[in-house]
């Protein structure tokens, strides 16, 4: 599978002492549970974006909150793998180039550059495995081919195909029975909540010939004027979810070959609207590629809202990272903002929010500036309390809180300096005080 580059590492320092072990909200258990660390590793799958349009707050909310697990994780001494995809293969992409009359490949590499660029700016560790689905189409296809030979999935009539071949989809039934996978179990929805997601991301209950309404699309075989790629299933290119749990599988449980592996990656992790379908989708093609559980913790962000409703590119009502740095934000001041809400909340992006967090930033480097290289035993012990809270469940308001506490010592012990920026990816040393 072909790795594309994603963006330059930010320098994270390391913290002396004894860390905290790590406990994160599970979606499917309904409770905060301590991260499965298996050899001193874990795992973590981030879905990445679809590039048609720029980076907007909803996404770097997300970004920045699994940057920070990464880095709770980190200071609990766990070497942690991390991957990530991008869905440069699929509708709104090709809808938006044929609006605006661009090739679909140059939209999406212009909008990944933009998010690349976005990433680097908010100090966002990068993923060691960075795969573009369209780098990945054989290796779906074959997928796709072991699922049929394993009777996991089904053709449908096509009528509009282009030479008479036919979509594929997932026959879900069969994976529930065969398999400890389950519809519902990680987002609990009922039978009308399944129902109204599936609609809202792309789903067809109705579609002829389906077996289940909730069977998600494998392979769509090719249509007039769509890109398409000619594989062992035949013509056609992948559906969504499939997407995800081959990048997935292929990035992070081909590397790793202990049998004793609790499930194929540690940590699926991405907004709460990606529960359903798409993240319980992606487990039940996971699971039933490989008879293992596809993830051992479910972990999700909340949503942004802006002027009351929930940021989106479908309702266009979007804050664009490009564009706040462009004005003059500083992108540390960005993600302190998003930082001083808790991952799991939904909450609005007001101009109101980022000028605090810009007078937050600038008291904190302000601090930064005067503090003492003597070793402090108060700031050492602030430091440990704010590896504690970024432990548990990521509690990045109660860490801001702390560092605004060192702000308010008479005397302040630079050690908080590296912890903030091992923690929060803030850097305190930045001459920027405005």
């Amino acid at each position: 599978m072909k790795r594309t580059h994603s963006w330059p590492e930010p320098t994270v320092p390391t913290l002396a002492g004894e860390g905290f072990p790590v406990a994160l909200y599970d979606s499917a258990r309904g409770e905060i549970a301590p991260v499965a660390v298996h050899d001193g590793r874990a795992s973590i799958y981030v879905c990445g974006i679809t590039p048609y349009d720029a980076t907007h707050l909803g996404h770097a909310a997300t970004y920045v909150a699994f940057d920070t697990c990464i880095r709770a994780l980190r200071q609990a001494g766990v070497a942690v793998d991390y991957a990530q995809n991008i869905t440069d293969v699929d509708d709104p992409l090709f809808d938006r180039a044929r609006d605006t009359n661009v090739d679909w490949r140059e939209l999406g590499e212009s909008q990944t550059n933009l998010f690349r660029s976005d990433m680097a700016a908010l100090r966002v560790i990068p993923p060691r495995d960075y795969v573009r689905v369209q780098d990945a189409i054989d290796d779906v296809a074959q997928a796709v081919a072991a699922l049929v030979e394993a009777g996991f999935a089904y053709s449908v009539p096509t009528p509009d195909s282009v030479g008479g071949e036919q979509d594929i989809y997932l026959d879900i039934l069969a994976v529930q029975q065969r398999t400890e996978f389950a519809v519902a179990q990680i987002s609990h929805y009922s039978p009308v909540e399944l129902s109204e997601k599936f609609v809202e991301f792309g789903g067809d209950p109705d579609r002829a010939g389906k077996r289940c309404m909730y069977d998600p699309l494998l392979w769509r075989a090719a249509r007039a004027d769509e890109p398409s790629w000619t594989t062992v299933v035949g013509t056609g290119r992948p559906g969504w979810h499939v997407e995800c749990a081959v990048i997935a599988l292929g990035t992070l449980a081909d590397a790793n070959t202990d049998a004793d592996a609790p499930s194929s990656v540690t940590i699926q992790a991405g907004g709460r609207d990606l529960k359903f379908p798409h993240h319980e989708m992606t487990v039940a093609h996971a699971t039933a590629l490989t008879s293992k559980p596809f993830a051992t913790h479910f972990a999700h962000a909340g949503l942004i809202a802006y002027e009351g409703t929930k940021m989106s590119k479908s309702l266009g009502n979007l804050v664009l990272v490009s564009k706040l740095t462009a004005a003059g934000a500083d992108p540390a001041a960005i993600r302190l903002a998003i930082l001083a809400h808790h991952y799991r909340s939904d909450w609005e992006w007001t101009d109101a929010a980022l000028e605090a967090a810009t007078e937050r930033l600038r008291n904190w480097r302000e601090a930064a500036l005067t503090a003492s290289t003597e070793p402090c035993a108060e700031t050492e012990q602030l430091v440990q309390q704010m590896r504690r809270a970024i432990a548990d469940d990521l509690n990045t308001p109660e860490v801001t809180a702390i560092v605004d506490r060192w702000v308010q010592q008479p005397v302040r012990g630079s050690e908080c300096i590296d912890a903030v920026d091992a923690l929060l990816g803030i850097d305190l040393r930045g001459t920027d005080l405005r």
